[in-house]
């Protein structure tokens, strides 16, 4: 299955740019398969051969470290790029055709089975119903990307009849000039503006997923979404429309798609099949998640599964770790950790789908998401207390202050848990969905929500 890969890399002089978990994966990857090959890697990070000590045991590395890391980018065949390494403040002009991915190369030169999975929200949970729904209908699938392992970690375990579930992020899609078998995009909504010269850029870079399919490939879009519906883009024959749960349906706009998934009279339709009830007995609460639902009945149609095992699978599905996660209840106050929430509308979704959230902890690093749809939203909503972290939670408790809400400034995640403890109301919940992203305060939303979880727990705080 590598042999074309590994063809192709064999002469290559190859840069790795970024090392965290990824550019380590394409750094292993690359000396298992050539171990006496010259390697470069290059990174900001000047304190990176400490945590690293590996690499200088590598006569055949060359490391490049600090502000200036992309100095000598033009002088390598292929430059490997990590996702999250952003490249809106470097002229690329001299190197643009020689950034790649693990993504792209995965796409161009391993034959096997593709499904990408993008949006600003709701990746992960879809991503992995996906995968659980292709593994109980006794597919041979992996999950790698986002949610599951960097690409290049597990492709060794790649068979001829291998589906491949990939979360993919906007990062991950900037730069390919390859799509997978069947693309979807869950939505758009304001996020990561820090890492684009534009919001449209960012647009542009989810399109991405679909944009070099084949006529012979599926693209399952939200079509309600106001972002996707203004984008230049044609449908073609074999993809499908999903109309979210809500939207005002009409004969005409379900005739403007040859496929579509939508709810009608509380049922879910696959174009004319009445699939099943849409009040789904599942774990998977909310509005949003049911949106998320759409998308997977329609991939079931795509790949003619079984509808009904599918939807006992969707049902038995169990909630993500950090997404709407029940931690404890203690003194009669329900926790629950929603650290992967890191835009407004994710936060808005979970206040909605717990009902009963009495204070709500929010806050994390200011990227100029647009914030005001949140503050009117909080503002008309019942929840009685407000904690904010910073940096956004400052702006949040500016805007709330005298909103008649109970609202705090607090340092850190410790001290906001400690609040929560002493004003939330019994018989409520303290939800902790940060609205914002965590870096600059944790190393990722992960390490975030777990230490929600600890603070929860631990009885001295």
């Amino acid at each position: 299955m590598l042999e074309n890969l590994l063809k192709y890399l064999e002469n290559k002089k190859i840069l790795i740019v970024g090392f965290g978990k990824e550019g380590e994966a394409s750094y292993l990857f690359l000396r298992k398969h050539f171990p006496e090959k010259r390697l470069a890697i290059a990174d900001k990070n000047m304190n990176l051969l400490e945590d690293k000590k590996f690499l200088l045991e590598d006569i055949n590395v060359e490391v490049s470290l600090g502000e200036d890391y992309f100095r000598d980018a033009k002088e390598y065949d292929l430059i490997l790029k990590t996702p999250g390494i952003s490249l809106k403040d470097i002229d690329i002009s001299s190197f643009k055709d020689k950034i790649t991915s693990q993504l792209e190369l995965l796409l161009e030169f391993v034959p096997c089975f593709t499904i990408g999975i993008t949006g600003t929200k709701g990746k992960s949970t879809t991503s992995s119903l996906i995968y659980t729904v292709l593994k109980e209908q006794g597919k041979d699938a992996m999950l790698l990307g986002n949610i599951g392992e960097p690409i290049f970690r597990d492709l060794s375990l790649i068979k001829k009849d291998t589906i491949l579930v990939l979360e993919l992020s906007s990062h991950s899609l900037e730069y390919v000039k390859r799509s997978p078998n069947i693309a979807i995009l869950l939505d758009i909504y304001e996020e990561h503006l820090d890492h684009y010269i534009s919001f449209n850029h960012y647009i542009a870079a989810k399109f991405n997923i679909s944009k070099f399919q084949t006529k012979k490939d599926n693209f399952i879009f939200n079509a309600t979404n106001k972002y996707i519906k203004e984008f230049n883009f044609t449908p073609k024959e074999k993809d499908y429309a999903i109309f979210e749960v809500g939207t005002d349906l009409t004969e005409e706009m379900l005739k403007q798609y040859k496929n579509y998934v939508c709810v009608k009279e509380n049922r879910i339709y696959c174009n004319e099949r009445n699939i099943c009830d849409s009040n789904l007995n599942t774990n998977l609460k909310g509005t949003h998640n049911l949106n998320n639902i759409l998308f997977v009945i329609a991939l079931v149609d795509i790949l003619k599964l079984d509808f009904s095992k599918a939807i006992k699978t969707i049902e038995n599905f169990k909630t993500l770790e950090h997404r709407m996660e029940f931690v404890a209840e203690i003194d009669g106050i329900k926790y629950y950790n929603d650290s992967i929430a890191t835009i407004p509308e994710a936060t808005i979704n979970a206040i909605k789908a717990l009902k009963n959230v009495n204070t709500l902890i929010v806050g994390g690093k200011d990227r100029g998401v647009d914030l005001s749809e949140l503050y009117e939203f909080l503002k008309a909503s019942d929840l009685e207390n407000i904690i904010c972290l910073p940096k956004t939670g400052e702006y949040i408790f500016k805007e709330l202050e005298n909103s008649g809400k109970n609202c705090y400034i607090v340092n850190d995640l410790k001290d906001a848990v400690s609040k929560a403890k002493k004003i939330t109301r019994k018989d409520s919940i303290c939800l902790l969905s940060p609205a914002a992203s965590s870096y600059g305060y944790f190393k990722n939303f992960e390490e975030r929500g777990n230490l929600f979880k600890k603070y929860v727990l631990d009885k001295t705080v």
